[in-house]
């Protein structure tokens, strides 16, 4: 297939056919390269793009548990940062900071 190139202000540009757009699976914005004088036009992919794909092999592998338990929440951390909060606001702490 043949397109004419056409000016764009100071750019140029090429009209792509409707079909080649989804084909390609572009969206908004594409990627261009140049490889042995040729220009190669790729879609620009999310950097989450196919996460889902990979956290659901993971889980079918039991390769998603937790490497560091230590660095999740426990119920004493939860504990302690109600503790902080009610010392640095009073009223939070259940007192009423009003009355002495």
């Amino acid at each position: 297939m043949k397109a004419s190139i056409i000016k764009i202000g100071n750019s140029y540009g090429i009209r792509v056919p409707k079909s080649i757009i989804a084909q390609c699976g572009f969206e908004d914005e594409v990627e261009f390269s140049v490889r042995n004088n040729e220009l190669i036009v790729k879609p620009v992919k999310s950097s989450r793009h196919n996460w889902e794909v990979s956290f659901k092999k993971m889980a079918a592998e039991g390769d998603d548990q937790l490497l560091d338990s230590e660095s999740v929440s426990t119920e004493k951390d939860d504990e302690r940062l109600r503790a902080r909060q009610a010392q640095a606001h009073p009223c939070h702490g259940g007192t009423d900071s009003w009355s002495s």
